[in-house]
């Protein structure tokens, strides 16, 4: 994931899971993560009756993903690329991006 969010940052976008299992030994069941740009998928209202009006979304359907399962023997992970095209433009730079702007979590322990 590591490796997913470095090359995003260097393109100018941000990566997140969209979803991820792991291996339940369930029969056809198997480890897998989808990582997707940020941006992909609609907003959501949470509230029923909420009507938004002058409130802007970063969300603009951006098909963007990844798919990643562990290889055999476990040494690594395979990475497939499922769509590699933006639908905006990317940022120049991530500077005050609220997700890239994240503490790690070596950060949060310094405090």
């Amino acid at each position: 994931m590591q490796w997913a969010r470095s090359v995003a940052h260097e393109n100018g976008f941000v990566v997140i899971i969209m979803r991820s299992d792991t291996h339940t030994g369930s029969r056809g069941r198997s480890s897998f993560v989808l990582i997707g740009c940020e941006r992909s998928n609609q907003y959501k209202c949470r509230k029923k009756k909420f009507v938004r009006r002058d409130i802007g979304s970063r969300k603009c359907g951006c098909p963007f993903k990844l798919r990643g399962k562990p290889m055999i023997g476990g040494e690594g992970w395979m990475v497939k690329l499922i769509c590699g095209i933006h639908n905006y433009e990317l940022a120049k730079s991530l500077v005050g991006h609220p997700y890239a702007g994240r503490l790690t979590k070596d950060e949060k322990n310094i405090y």
